[in-house]
């Protein structure tokens, strides 16, 4: 039997979620809200004469809602997360950072322990073809991960809908907004949680001559930190949002004692110039250290879903598998407890980063 969705938030990630949604046999977005009205009948023209809510409460009411998804503002999600729990149980697909502050940690705590219904965190980049090969393939490689660095070098932070992405108090600061996937990422490739972080992180070449009613932008667009993990391993985020001259958009390499793995990730299609042709298929170097023998592998990915979306087809791949949870029951892959930890692993490394000091991991919690 198809599911039918209500997705919150009609701006460009959750255009991306309609696009892909649209992709799947037995799934459609039915139902959209957005409190911006050329947003919401955007979004319901492109899901097909989708129903615009007019409220958050009026989509969730519909009876014939199966699931949810949330695209909203960062910073509503915890609220509307709330909100949807005060009046029905639906499974929900909620887009990261989880939350922006330290103090809706224990909002996050108690929907885990009490919603009836899957809370799906989502973490595209997981899906992404190259980095899925890359997961398949480390620990052979490796024999065991020592080292693991990750290099983000992309575009500025675009225009969103009231310029809210500017500001650290909606976002919870670039290291939760932009960097959240990566730290998902660390904790799943090494299997391992972090116990400490330093960081260094500014506004470096962004924004710099931007004002929103008398108030300049806060938000960083460049840094590093570095975590110690349990298991001894220690992982490096060089992000930098000025190097969208890159060829590779992400790199992803592990180090162990039998050698290296790399995956590589070219950026969005849509900024790639035209008069260059199509962009670099995604890659993956396998290098083992005896015998020295790298060896490279192109990832092809599907043109249909490349043109659904700026992650290479991760956000298709991810609503396959929570369409199969919907029908098939089980838990989510990225658990709220997923979203939380990578949040506080952002929160710790702004906190590290803005007082000029290793912060050590107490709890899963931000020090005080």
């Amino acid at each position: 039997m198809s599911k039918n969705y209500g997705l919150i938030g009609c701006g460009m990630m959750g255009a991306e979620h309609i696009r892909n949604v649209s992709l799947l046999e037995g799934a459609s977005v039915r139902h959209v809200y957005d409190p911006v009205a050329e947003q919401a009948h955007f979004g319901a023209s492109l899901a097909n004469g989708a129903r615009i809510a007019t409220s958050l409460d009026d989509l969730v009411d519909q009876a014939d809602l199966d699931a949810v998804i949330i695209a909203s503002p960062n910073n509503l999600h915890a609220e509307q997360l709330e909100r949807i729990a005060s009046r029905r149980g639906l499974p929900i697909l909620c887009e990261k950072p989880l939350f922006t502050e330290q103090s809706d940690m224990d909002r996050i705590r108690r929907l885990d322990a009490h919603y009836p219904a899957p809370i799906w965190v989502a973490m595209e980049y997981r899906y992404m073809p190259p980095v899925a090969a890359f997961l398949d393939r480390v620990d052979q490689i490796t024999g065991g991960i020592k080292m693991l660095t990750m290099q983000e070098h992309r575009f500025a932070f675009l225009d969103k809908i009231g310029h809210w992405n500017r500001f650290n108090k909606n976002t919870g600061g670039t290291f939760v907004e932009k960097c959240c996937h990566f730290f998902d990422l660390m904790r799943l490739i090494l299997k391992s949680e972090p116990v400490a972080v330093s960081a260094t992180a500014g506004q470096m070449a962004n924004h710099m001559d931007e004002d929103y009613g008398g108030e300049p932008p806060d938000i960083w667009d460049g840094g590093y930190a570095i975590f110690d993990f349990e298991s001894g391993a220690r992982a490096l985020l060089e992000l930098s949002m000025f190097a969208d001259g890159s060829t590779w958009n992400e790199k992803i390499h592990a180090i162990g004692p039998t050698g290296m793995i790399e995956c590589r990730v070219p950026g969005p299609q849509r900024f790639w110039p035209d008069d260059l042709g199509p962009s670099p298929h995604p890659q993956l170097e396998m290098s083992p250290r005896h015998p020295k023998r790298p060896e490279i592998l192109n990832i092809e990915l599907d043109d249909a879903l490349t043109e659904a979306g700026d992650h290479h087809g991760s956000t298709f791949f991810q609503h396959q598998k929570f369409l199969e949870m919907l029908h098939k029951g089980g838990r989510p892959e990225v658990t709220l407890e997923d979203g939380l930890r990578a949040v506080v692993m952002g929160l710790n490394a702004q906190l590290a980063a803005h007082e000029r000091r290793h912060v050590t991991f107490r709890s899963s919690r931000v020090p005080a």
